[in-house]
């Protein structure tokens, strides 16, 4: 192999890794910071970037996002946490947040949960699929409403996407409501009373 060669071999290996080094450097200088008191989960939490996006809440404050950083996903990532039920035993609560979102493919949400001493069995669960946030949106507040069971022992919140896209969102809030308030229950739809729409009318 002559010298020219072997120059213009090392020329294309020196600049592929050059290449390597600034993409590194761009996804490392765009990644958000973590958000204290806060974990990410979720069924392909690799596939997003979430934390703080710092200057992006409504009024230029800090607020939380979730950004994909895949192509393709099929799966969802959230930002969540856990905390004692004990406090809201019997009581209902809801949960309110606001939140915009960037090219949402599939969906996202708020989501609230309660659970009991049983896994994998939630008292009561509502993460807004039949009123999801999908492609771009300006920011809203939503909420949740769910019933805090005697036997509950663990109440789990936060923010998901599901596919690709972003989402921010900000100010979230719990307080207690009234029992005469409606829940947004999805379990509620599983454990009817009676059998409905039988001859498919509605």
């Amino acid at each position: 192999m002559c010298i020219i060669q072997k120059n213009k071999i090392m020329k294309q290996k020196i600049l592929y890794l050059c290449s390597i080094v600034l993409v590194s450097v761009f996804l490392v200088s765009f990644s958000f910071d973590d958000a204290a008191g806060w974990f990410k989960a979720g069924s392909k939490p690799k596939s997003y970037d979430m934390g703080i996006d710092k200057g992006a809440g409504q009024t230029g404050n800090d607020c939380a996002s979730i950004k994909s950083i895949e192509k393709k996903i099929d799966g969802f990532g959230t930002l969540m946490q856990n905390f004692k039920a004990d406090k809201y035993h019997g009581k209902k609560i809801r949960m309110t947040g606001y939140m915009r979102s960037k090219k949402v493919k599939s969906w996202a949400g708020f989501w609230l949960r309660v659970d009991g001493n049983e896994i994998k069995k939630s008292l009561a669960f509502d993460n807004m699929y039949k009123r999801a946030i999908k492609g771009t949106t300006d920011w809203n507040k939503y909420e949740i409403i769910l019933e805090v069971s005697e036997k509950a022992t663990k109440i789990a919140f936060g923010a998901m996407l599901h596919g690709t896209g972003q989402i921010w969102f900000d100010k979230i809030d719990f307080e207690v409501v009234d029992n005469s308030v409606p829940t947004t229950n999805m379990l509620d739809d599983m454990n009817k009373d009676e059998p409905q729409n039988l001859n498919f009318n509605k």
